[in-house]
C-alpha cells in the first residue's frame, strides 16, 4: 500500500509539473497576458486546477499576476532560465557537426559567418581532412564586401544601409578581380540577391573562391554559410554540388533551435557593440 501510495505521488507531482510547464509555453507563444479562460481553451484543464498551477509559478516568480480578471504574463525567472540556457551554448558545439558535414561532402572549409559593421565574422569554421585546403578558424574576419558570406548577409539590406559596411571608395583592391566602387557593389549584391547566393569569384585572394546561402529564420536573414576553397575546384558542375550541400546545412542549422538561439544571441551582441558610445 505505501509503495503504492510513493508511486501515485510521483505520478501526480510529475502531471503537475508538465501541466505547469505547459502553462508557461502558452504564454511564451502569446503576444498578451491570459486569462483562466483563455488557458482553459487551450489545455482543457479544470479552472480549479490552472488556479493552483498559477498560484505557485506567481509565488515563484515565473509568471506575474497583472489584472482582476486574472490575467497573467512571463515573470523574471523565466528570463534568468533563458539568459542561463543561451550562455551555456557553445556555437562551436551546436553548429559544428552541420559544418564538419559540409566540409566532408564538398572537401573544402566550412565557414558561419555574422555581419559585424564592415566586416564577418566567422562564428564557426571546419576545414576538411586534407593537405590543399583554405586555413581559416573561428574568430577570423574579412572584409565585407570581398567575401561571399558578406555578400549574402549585405545584399537584404537597404541600398542606403550598404555605405555603412563597406570602406570609403575607391575599396582597397586584394586582386585585379575585387570590386572597388559602390555602385559595382551594388549590382553584385543585386545579383547575390535574385539568385540566392553569394560569390567571391578570386576577389579576397587570387586562387581561392567562396560560395555562401543565407541561414533565414522566420524570412529573416540570421546568418550566412559558406564554402571556400582552390578556385580551380569550383568549376559550375562543382558550384552546383555545393550549393546542393550548402542549401541542405543551411536549412539543418536553421531549423536547430540551440543553433538560432546562439546565433540571435551573438548577432544582438554584435549589434549592441556597435552603437555603444566608446569611452
Amino acid at each position: 500500500m505505501a509503495r503504492n501510495s510513493e508511486t501515485d505521488a510521483v505520478h501526480y507531482h510529475a502531471q503537475a509539473l508538465s501541466r505547469g510547464l505547459n502553462v508557461l509555453e502558452i504564454l511564451a507563444r502569446g503576444r498578451s497576458p491570459q486569462t483562466i479562460a483563455d488557458f482553459h481553451e487551450h489545455t482543457g484543464m479544470p479552472k480549479s486546477t490552472l488556479v493552483r498551477l498559477l498560484s505557485v509559478l506567481d509565488r515563484e516568480e515565473y509568471v506575474v499576476r497583472v489584472d482582476e480578471r486574472p490575467a497573467y504574463r512571463l515573470g523574471h525567472k523565466v528570463q534568468l532560465l533563458s539568459d542561463a540556457y543561451v550562455a551555456q551554448l557553445d556555437i562551436s558545439q551546436v553548429a559544428g557537426h552541420y559544418l564538419e558535414e559540409l566540409a566532408g561532402e564538398t572537401s573544402q572549409t566550412g565557414n558561419l559567418g555574422l555581419l559585424d559593421g564592415d566586416q564577418v565574422l566567422h562564428v564557426c569554421v571546419r576545414e576538411p581532412d586534407r593537405a590543399l585546403r583554405y586555413a581559416s578558424a573561428a574568430g577570423h574576419r574579412a572584409p565585407a564586401y570581398v567575401s561571399g558570406l558578406g555578400k549574402v548577409l549585405l545584399a537584404v539590406l537597404d541600398a542606403d544601409e550598404v555605405a555603412a559596411h563597406v570602406p570609403a571608395e575607391p575599396f582597397p583592391a586584394y586582386t585585379d578581380r575585387t570590386i572597388t566602387s559602390l555602385a559595382a557593389f551594388q549590382r553584385e549584391l543585386r545579383t547575390t540577391l535574385r539568385r540566392g547566393y553569394g560569390f567571391d569569384d578570386n576577389e579576397s585572394s587570387t586562387g581561392l573562391r567562396c560560395l555562401a546561402v543565407p541561414v533565414s529564420v522566420r524570412g529573416e536573414v540570421l546568418a550566412a554559410v559558406s564554402v571556400s576553397g582552390p578556385a580551380a575546384e569550383f568549376g559550375l558542375e562543382e558550384q552546383k554540388r555545393y550549393l546542393t550541400v550548402l542549401g541542405r546545412v543551411a536549412s539543418g542549422l536553421a531549423g536547430d533551435a540551440d543553433v538560432v538561439a546562439v546565433l540571435e544571441y551573438l548577432r544582438s551582441s554584435l549589434m549592441r557593440s556597435a552603437i555603444e558610445p566608446v569611452g
